[in-house]
């Protein structure tokens, strides 16, 4: 799949409200890129999309954020904090890993190992004109996912 150009805020949260339209639990979406390249805005912008209407903070420090909505659950995980994979069992992680639901998780590979396999990996970049996203498909529920990102 090719880049993504996105040209500011508002393109990453409408990019994050489509790819809500068609995701369905359970799924896991990996985000990755630099600190400040919109990972956050982009869940803001699925969750949006989904429905929920309250604030959408980066988990960095609490490192999960559950959100339930009407027609699903999804965690927010923030990684970048994580100073050992172990210590997502004390979130209690494998126990939320046996609801289906949406997982949106930045910093993946901080918790490389404890986590399950993305099912769609968006890798975010900063650019001099906005930002640019690639698509990394790894099931058939992620590349279906993928093409949504190309419409519109």
């Amino acid at each position: 799949m090719h880049e993504i150009h996105l040209a500011d805020e508002a393109a990453q949260l409408a990019l994050g409200g489509r790819l809500a339209e068609r995701l369905r639990a359970p799924f896991v979406l990996y985000l990755q890129g630099d600190l400040g390249c919109g990972k956050t805005t982009l869940t803001r912008g699925l969750l949006r999309g989904l429905g929920h209407q309250g604030a959408v903070r980066s988990p960095t420090y609490t490192l999960i954020e559950p959100y339930t909505l009407a027609t699903t659950q999804l965690y927010h995980l923030d990684l970048y904090r994580l100073t050992d994979p172990e210590e997502l069992d004390y979130l209690g992680l494998r126990d939320l890993l046996e609801i289906p639901a949406i997982w949106v998780i930045e910093w993946p590979e901080c918790g490389a190992g404890a986590l399950p396999p993305p099912d769609l990996r968006l890798q975010l970049e900063h650019r001099t004109d906005g930002r640019c996203l690639r698509p990394v498909a790894t099931t058939e529920a992620g590349l279906a996912l993928a093409r949504v990102l190309y419409e519109g």
